[in-house]
């Protein structure tokens, strides 16, 4: 239980811009859904296999506790983690405690009609958008993007362009400090539309660990996907207008 709760935390909340995030598992799935709080980042999420102490419906608040717990000298070696559920047999805490018993903790899940109309249905649903560029994004194409956020750290987002065949990254326009780059060469498909995304929250993904997958849409969202091994966090970013 204890990898899966560190899994979460990592690819949620450690983005900074998600603290709560609804659960929803049955005997043959769990899948994981929030928004970030300034609507830039769209999770959807899928475990690898189901988690039996995660079937039902319910939300995960202030995530940040939920690292400090995880992460207590107490509970670094061994700790012993118990879901408890609530009358309807939906989870209601995570309790952890250390090997001697002498040092606890409860935290409190989100009700599942409460957790249901905080997070609102998202707009935007990966398997009804039509992707026009898909790629792998390299090691050194994230490098560089970091290195241009850094020389350009007045620009909150950046355009896409396709050039030449050539993914490229627009920082600034012809009335201030600007920059450009090649993010990943040679892909297929083409953008004709003007959008923009979210340098911060981009770059904190492409920080995460796992495999990654990026698509963007000419529509106006980018959606990238990590595999963690544990699970598929797929992030939705919904493009902006300058």
């Amino acid at each position: 239980m204890k990898d899966y709760l560190l899994d979460l935390v990592t690819h949620t909340y450690d983005l900074g811009c998600i603290d709560v995030i609804k659960v929803t598992g049955t005997d043959t799935e769990t899948v994981v859904n929030s928004i970030s709080t300034e609507k830039t980042v769209i999770l959807e999420a899928k475990f690898a296999a189901p988690v039996a102490d995660f079937i039902g419906t319910f939300g995960m608040p202030n995530l940040s506790k939920l690292k400090i717990l995880l992460n207590l000298p107490e509970y670094k070696d061994t700790v012993n983690i118990i879901v408890t559920k609530r009358a309807t047999g939906e989870p209601e805490n995570i309790s952890f405690s250390n090997t001697a018993g002498d040092f606890k903790n409860s935290y409190r899940l989100m009700a599942s009609q409460i957790i249901s109309e905080q997070l609102k249905t998202a707009k935007f649903k990966s398997d009804a958008v039509t992707w026009d560029i898909e790629f792998e994004p390299s090691v050194a194409g994230i490098l560089r993007l970091k290195m241009q956020q850094q020389a350009n750290s007045e620009s909150s987002a950046f355009q896409v362009k396709v050039e030449d065949g050539n993914l490229k990254f627009y920082f600034g326009d012809h009335s201030t400090h600007a920059g450009n780059f090649v993010f990943h060469p040679g892909v297929s498909g083409t953008l004709k539309k003007t959008w923009y995304y979210p340098v911060a929250e981009f770059i904190a993904i492409m920080n995460l660990t796992g495999d990654k997958k990026i698509r963007i849409s000419d529509n106006g969202v980018a959606q990238i996907t990590v595999n963690s091994g544990i699970a598929e966090y797929s992030y939705l970013l919904p493009a902006q207008t300058k």
